[in-house]
């Protein structure tokens, strides 16, 4: 399938709007004749949700949020009270335009000139599909998905969304941070010349953990615990380090060949950590023989590092998230050393392009398609790890394993299940690889 096939990244002449940058070829307005109002709809009222709505708001476009939908109530009217307290009017959401529950989406999408996808990753193709469908422009969290068959349709609706001329954002958001886009601009410059090695590193305390509560249902407690289970999050190797390993794809240009590595529960091997692992190393391995390392852990106590670095055959770079980017000479020297005065939240910068753009009537962004092949990346270290095997990125793009639930209602049975004690399955490398792959 020629979407499915590795592709190289758009060089960097657009680093100024971003590697998804097209030619900023016009579209018609999505909204109101008459009105410059851009009508937005928030689906998935987490803290990241929130937060994607703030960023909105700053991007300095005439925006008013006029749906909202989540599968929980108290998630929803939560979010509510805290936008409409900062945003007043800005919020115009009455009771008839809230929704909730599994299919609540499909209305505030309607209602919308353009969606923020905010749920758990494995919702986002579902919700991607449903948005592209009704002729919307789309900002998506990341991860895109959280198995393969979800990134092959992330795949798929890509293309409509190009056939229509809606801009897709990813909150991948080193992407829009200047230090990134000026310092990888330098290396596909040849500032340091070809990279051959790199280690990405994502190396934390973890995050929240939220008990089980009495008459819960199984469907009910995962979704309120998603990041503990696969079919929401996709281990944390998706849903987080996807950053990490979204920089080592856009500065080598191209995606790995194949993966291998390792991993496990070391530290975090209650039953409220569901079933996924707090440890992986994988390393990525590219067609041209380099091979970047990867890793990424949940430890409690210990020494965190968030950050990149590449090697070169005529240098090095480091980069972190914190504004800093250094490239190096062959004699260890600096060559350029980024300068953070004045620069832009990367969180607010994706939403003022997306929006201007949108404003303006054009079309620039297509990030979807590096998006999911990012989160695929994260998705076969995953399984790579799970299962003890070096996966091949041709071999792998075509599984059809689903973790999807067969039906989303409250009563309905996610595919994992605790045993007795509470306790969930969790992959042993060379046991039941069929489950993986």
């Amino acid at each position: 399938m020629e979407s499915l096939k590795r592709r190289d990244f758009i060089k960097s002449s657009s680093a100024l709007v971003g590697a998804a940058a097209l030619t900023g070829s016009s579209v018609s307005s999505v909204f109101a004749a008459g009105s410059d109002v851009i009508k937005i709809a928030l689906i998935g009222c987490g803290g990241r949700g929130t937060g994607a709505t703030f960023d909105a708001f700053a991007s300095g476009q005439n925006i008013k949020l006029v749906a909202m939908a989540d599968a929980f109530k108290d998630n929803l009217d939560s979010t509510y009270d805290t936008l409409k307290e900062k945003f007043g009017d800005k919020v115009d959401v009455p009771d008839s335009r809230k929704y909730v529950g599994f299919d609540g989406y499909k209305a505030a999408i309607k209602d919308a000139d353009v969606v923020l996808l905010t749920t758990p990753p494995g919702f986002r193709p579902i919700h991607f599909e449903e948005a592209v469908k009704q002729g919307k422009h789309v900002f998506m969290e990341k991860a895109v998905a959280a198995d393969i068959p979800g990134v092959r349709k992330v795949l798929e609706v890509a293309k409509i969304a190009k056939q229509k001329k809606l801009n897709v954002v990813v909150g991948l958001q080193r992407r829009y941070q200047t230090n990134y886009r000026e310092a990888i601009k330098r290396i596909h410059d040849g500032a340091i010349g070809d990279v051959v090695s790199g280690q990405v590193y994502w190396n934390s305390g973890g995050v929240w953990v939220r008990p089980r509560k009495p008459n819960q249902t199984e469907m009910e407690y995962q979704m309120r615990n998603w990041y503990y289970f696969n079919w929401l999050c996709g281990d944390h190797i998706v849903e987080q380090h996807v950053h990490n390993i979204d920089i080592a794809n856009w500065v080598k240009q191209k995606y790995p060949v194949s993966i291998q590595g390792t991993g496990s529960r070391a530290h975090r091997t209650g039953k409220e950590y569901g079933e996924i692992y707090d440890n992986f190393a994988i390393e990525l391995t590219y067609d041209d023989g380099s091979v970047v390392y990867s890793q990424c852990r949940h430890f409690e106590g210990i020494s965190n590092r968030v950050d990149e670095t590449f090697q070169a055959t005529k240098g090095r770079v480091y980069l972190s998230a914190g504004n800093q980017a250094v490239l190096y000479g062959p004699d260890g020297k600096e060559i350029y050393r980024h300068d953070p005065k004045g620069n832009p939240n990367p969180y607010q910068q994706e939403h003022k392009e997306l929006f201007e753009a949108i404003a303006k009537g054009e079309y620039k962004f297509e990030d979807a398609e590096y998006g999911a092949y990012s989160s695929l990346t994260g998705i076969i270290g995953r399984i790579a790890c799970y299962t003890g095997k070096v996966i091949k990125w041709d071999e792998a793009i075509q599984s059809n394993i689903s973790l999807m639930p067969d039906q989303f209602t409250w009563d309905a049975k996610p595919k994992v299940l605790p045993n007795a004690d509470g306790f969930y399955p969790v992959a042993v490398p060379g046991h039941d690889v069929e489950k993986y792959i």
